[in-house]
């Protein structure tokens, strides 16, 4: 690793943004990204998804589909700042690509749909950032649509999502009106002629000047609420006009008259605002046409005043020899990288890195602690989507690729040979449908095997795996259309031709009534030392729902009669059992064993034997409890035109489906429902056929239920 010899490369981190587009499938996330790249001047036409043409949705299968499958990074310059920018998928199917692309951000543009306001995954996503405490500011979408209104949206996502919204623009006229914003900081209009991209300013037109001033007091009280410095002088300044403070006041009457100049400076609320989205207090909410190129301008000030740099953001932490390692972002601290993304090809391999310290250059040696190799690094590229731009060198906050490591996942770890530590991986959701694939001539398996491999390593989400019984070679992903992406990529990709069995999803299993006092005794003597396990267990659910997820081992054995390595072993036996349950032979979850007495023998008791009495007493107990099977149910929201309603209802009630709301938004009824997962394949296509084409669905996970087992699960 080299130190950077330029004086002034720390200040540029802070002209570094490293951001996302997060948004529910078709809330016009990739088009943002277009009109940005556009708006910058890094591409010079613009894209468009209905076309095929956009930058960031460059695989096939995405242009053919029209939605966005797999995280591209782009990189842009604005007002002296480099904006590194990640546009994930929409699609609850690929959500892990969301959290792999969240893990490295340091902020992100959440984008709405101004009719539908909050989607189901708008929603995930949304939580998504929460885990990972990433700043947001928010993007009202396609106010040039019919339905389209900005103070619903709003409300929306004050009540689902819990934010504070801090609303900065006023749009310019509706739906096919909507020719621009008021900028309620500035107290400017910002108006955009059509097939013009760049806005013309001027003073707040004055039909609009009344309404513009009350929301602006309306902006300067919500921030003072919530910024110790802005309510000071908020307060100061309406002591000084004879107002009240918001403590005081908190909601005036809509009709009160606005005072004519505002309660917080320009630079005080822009200071605020900052402070705010950094912390998470507050989101600022933009709004605009991406499609007609209005708003982004705005948008992209906005991502440079207040999301945060590299700087503003937390040292990474990372583990090394059992203790916490802190680093900063700093271009001469030992090199810290995270890989979130691999590109895998019969060509080569791209690892994505988001570099959290230090500096790499072309040639270096890194080292990866989990498989403890040191890699080189060939090349390093600046992220264009499917297009690079190569560079001699990266440093702390850089998001780019490089080719050379070999070794190297989704979540590995590379640093400085001399100063190593383990970063913390993105999180991997288990997978919960499953194909059988093969290849359709024998002679292709191999290729098939090799073709599988591959896609394991650049999505972790997908689990290649195979049964025990059948012999069959079993692809576990996280949806229908996540398995029928990955198999027809195969194909795409110049593999072998394949054939998939029906999809299957992954049932578990889980104990409602247990057993307490259960005695098990290992004793095996075949000559030589022999084993001795004696465990007493107690078996009870985990939670008071059934469905709760989890395992929890306790030990109340007292006067050292079982030795506490003896007691990890019993633990990790336990754990070992939870692979296969009684009914089906599926995972087993939700469960509390507590190990409650046992004995050793002087001689024949070892780790091994008690490991054993652990896996074979657990089995047993399982027996001997009450359990049930559980399967994947998943929320459903279908938008069906009125007259579609009875049908669609009559349709989700013999999927096994409990409806558990219905609304009307823009002339169509918004149906939720929780259904099955296992009924859910095909249910596309019927919907079409229902709807004549008119319906649409989106659906989330939203855990286990006890189940009705059907054939295959058993």
């Amino acid at each position: 690793m080299r130190n950077p010899t330029h004086p002034n490369v720390t200040d540029s981190l802070a002209t570094v943004r490293n951001l996302g587009i997060l948004a529910h499938v078709d809330a016009g996330k990739t088009t943002v990204t277009e009109r940005i790249l556009y708006t910058t001047g890094t591409t010079h036409k613009r894209g468009e998804v209905h076309d095929g043409t956009t930058v960031t949705d460059f695989d096939p299968q995405e242009r053919d589909r029209g939605i966005t499958i797999f995280a591209a990074a782009v990189s842009c310059a604005w007002d002296g700042h480099r904006v590194n920018l990640i546009d994930t998928p929409g699609h609850v199917d690929f959500a892990d690509e969301v959290e792999r692309s969240l893990r490295v951000l340091d902020g992100a543009i959440a984008v709405f749909d101004a009719v539908a306001g909050v989607e189901p995954q708008s929603e995930s996503v949304w939580r998504q950032a929460d885990r990972h405490g990433v700043p947001r500011i928010a993007f009202v979408n396609k106010l040039d649509r019919a339905g389209a209104d900005l103070d619903r949206a709003v409300a929306s996502v004050r009540e689902r999502l819990h934010p504070a919204p801090l609303v900065v623009q006023l749009p310019i006229g509706a739906e096919d009106g909507f020719t621009g914003v008021v900028d309620l900081v500035e107290m400017r209009a910002l108006v955009w002629a059509d097939g013009e991209s760049t806005a013309v300013r001027g003073p707040v037109p004055e039909e609009l000047r009344e309404e513009a001033w009350r929301r602006r007091r309306a902006l300067d009280e919500a921030v003072a609420e919530l910024h110790p410095a802005a309510l000071e002088e908020f307060c100061m300044r309406s002591a000084g006009s004879g107002t009240q403070s918001p403590a005081s006041h908190p909601h005036p009457a809509p009709s009160a008259p606005a005072p004519p100049t505002p309660a917080l400076s320009t630079s005080t609320l822009r200071t605020a605002l900052r402070d705010l989205t950094r912390t998470g207090d507050g989101v600022v909410v933009l709004c605009g046409s991406a499609y007609r190129n209005r708003g982004i301008e705005p948008l992209l000030d906005a991502v440079v005043a207040y999301l945060p740099s590299p700087l503003d953001v937390p040292a990474v932490r990372g583990i090394h020899e059992g203790g916490e390692v802190r680093r900063p972002a700093d271009p001469a601290a030992p090199f810290a990288a995270l890989a979130f993304k691999v590109n895998a090809s019969a060509t080569g391999r791209l690892t994505c890195l988001r570099v959290y310290s230090g500096t790499i250059e072309k040639g270096d040696t890194v080292w990866d602690p989990v498989t403890r190799r040191t890699e080189r690094v060939a090349r390093i590229l600046r992220l264009m989507a499917d297009r690079h731009v190569q560079l001699d060198r990266a440093v702390a906050g850089d998001i780019v690729a490089v080719a050379g490591p070999k070794s190297a996942r989704a979540g590995s770890t590379l640093c400085d040979p001399g100063a190593p530590l383990v970063l913390e991986p993105p999180v991997v959701a288990d997978p919960v449908v499953s194909v059988a694939v093969e290849a359709r001539r024998g002679v292709d398996t191999g290729r098939l095997a090799t073709a599988l491999a591959r896609l394991a390593e650049e999505d972790p989400s997908l689990v290649v795996r195979t049964d025990a019984e059948t012999g069959q070679t079993v692809l576990s992903g996280m949806g229908e259309l996540h398995l029928e992406v990955a198999v027809e990529k195969i194909r795409r990709d110049g593999g072998p031709e394949v054939t998939v069995g029906r999809p299957r999803v992954s049932y578990r299993e889980t104990v409602v009534r247990g057993v307490r006092g259960l005695v098990f005794r290992h004793v095996k003597q075949d000559g030589g030392a022999g084993q001795f396990a004696h465990v007493v267990l107690d078996v009870e659910p985990l939670g008071d729902e059934v469905g709760g997820t989890g395992f929890a081992f306790t030990s109340a054995v007292v006067g050292g009669r079982v030795p506490q390595e003896y007691v990890r072993a019993v633990e990790a036996g336990c754990r070992d059992a939870l692979a296969e349950g009684p009914l089906g032979g599926h995972p087993v979850t939700g469960l509390r064993v507590t190990l409650t007495e046992g004995s050793t023998h002087v001689k024949d008791s070892s780790e091994m034997a008690f490991r054993t009495a652990g896996r074979l007493g657990l089995r047993k107990a399982l027996r001997a409890c009450s359990t049930v099977v559980l399967e994947p149910v998943a929320e459903v929201t279908v938008t069906v035109p009125d007259d579609a309603v009875g049908g669609v209802l009559g349709d989700l009630s013999a999927r096994r489906g409990r409806v558990t709301g219905s609304r009307t938004r823009g002339g169509a009824a918004v149906l939720t429902a929780t259904v099955p997962l296992a009924e859910l394949f095909g249910y596309a296509t019927r919907l079409r056929s229902r709807t004549q084409g008119r319906g649409t669905f989106t659906t989330r996970p939203a855990g286990y239920t006890p189940a009705r087992v059907p054939e295959q699960a058993r």
